[in-house]
């Protein structure tokens, strides 16, 4: 439900898109109706010592599954999972959420019928949620079975994102070549490690943990869903026939070639999705391609996998927008840690988790502060040296969370 009572808040320091400056700022009715305007008996909210902020758009985050499985093996219950899901991300200052949903044929945590259950349950909790949680689907390019789920979350009443991984061919790769340069997935000369190789043998039995089953049973599934690689790229086509017909967005997945960015982009997915080297983020630049790099990368200063920098793609303008990824909290210390190694400033940066992800995905009603745009707002407490913290979160114009510390 949309906020109905006028509020302005002022004193604080407003990201606006091209400076930041003290102003005041109105919403009702869900949305921002006027800076600097009349109080006209509006709530006034203080936001002295604070910055009043768009709030986050986040286009790929995959923390919820630790909610779904604390611990590997761990099922809990799916209404409650999202709806503590759904607390973290209003705390956390994001008002639009795309769930990183990976379709796998793995059973388990990733399987298409826990999939089913996710969408299902983001749907029938939908007058409950804090935050607009959609979902990505995050399809493996081998899980044929995922299709018909994908034709009818494009039909719901949020229209989801579709990115496409290979994380079978990844899974499979020959360990001699790295997987930040590995060759097209397509590829009929790809360097596939044998089914029959003990080392294959070695990564098929942390797989079967998460899956829940034993390691061979794991080795012998792997073993028959390579054998239809035949078959994936009229998948592909159809999955993405589906996409373009919908208007959703589109995404790769860990790109490592030019040529695999090209291949998506003729069918439509325009957003390079943790692109893997540098050579395939400047080709998505040339394309006009958004990019997308993770949050965390930018928050630890670098990759867990190896792959290029945030910061780095960000200093030499190949980085549009930061995602979760895999931690909520890094949107905002993300932000923080770039600002603090000087990568640029604040006007900047505040665009990569706001106005660009949305953007990019087609949600031209929010991203930043400007009359009649959607009220997501975020007001942060980020003492001069210190650590920044979400003090407030406005969805539509509804205070989604509020904390007020102990000194106060």
């Amino acid at each position: 439900m949309q906020q109905q009572t006028a509020v302005i808040i002022e004193g604080a320091t407003v990201i606006f898109a091209d400076r930041l400056a003290p102003a005041s700022v109105r919403f009702e009715g869900g949305a921002i109706t006027a800076i600097d305007g009349a109080r006209d008996g509006a709530e006034v909210i203080d936001g002295r010592g604070h910055l009043l902020a768009p709030a986050f758009v986040d286009i790929h985050g995959d923390a919820f599954e630790r909610q779904i499985m604390p611990r590997p093996g761990t099922m809990l219950p799916m209404a409650p999972a999202l709806l503590e899901t759904d607390r973290q991300l209003a705390a956390n200052g994001i008002a639009t959420a795309y769930h990183a949903l990976t379709l796998s044929w793995e059973p388990g945590l990733r399987s298409v019928e826990n999939g089913r259950a996710i969408v299902t349950a983001l749907d029938e909790l939908a007058p409950r949620l804090l935050i607009d949680n959609r979902v990505q689907l995050r399809w493996e390019t081998f899980c044929f079975e995922a299709i018909d789920l994908i034709r009818q979350a494009l039909a719901g009443p949020r229209l989801p994102s579709i990115a496409f991984n290979d994380h079978t061919s990844m899974l499979l790769l020959d360990p001699s070549v790295t997987l930040q340069e590995r060759p097209f997935e397509l590829d009929p000369a790809y360097p596939a490690l044998s089914p029959d190789n003990p080392v294959f043998a070695d990564k098929m039995a942390e797989r079967g943990k998460r899956a829940k089953i034993p390691a061979a049973e794991m080795v012998s599934l792997t073993r028959s869903i390579w054998e239809r690689r035949p078959e994936v790229q009229a998948a592909i086509d159809e999955v993405a026939a589906f996409g373009r017909a919908a208007g959703a967005p589109m995404l790769s997945h860990d790109d490592s070639q030019v040529e695999t960015r090209d291949f998506y982009r003729t069918r439509g997915a325009r957003i390079s999705e943790f692109p893997m080297n540098r050579r395939v983020a400047q080709a998505a630049r040339e394309a006009g391609d958004f990019i997308v790099f993770g949050a965390p990368n930018a928050t630890r200063g670098g990759s867990h996998l190896a792959s290029i920098g945030a910061a780095d793609m960000i200093r030499e303008g190949l980085c549009d927008i930061l995602a979760s990824d895999y931690y909520y909290p890094a949107m905002l210390l993300g932000l923080a840690r770039l600002l603090a190694d000087g990568v640029a400033p604040l006007t900047d940066l505040w665009p990569l988790v706001s106005a660009n992800p949305a953007r990019a995905s087609g949600l031209t009603d929010r991203g930043v502060i400007e009359v009649g745009r959607r009220a997501d707002l975020l007001l942060v407490e980020w003492p001069e040296g210190g650590v920044p913290s979400v003090r407030r979160t406005f969805v539509q114009g509804r205070e989604a969370y509020r904390a007020v510390p102990a000194g106060s």
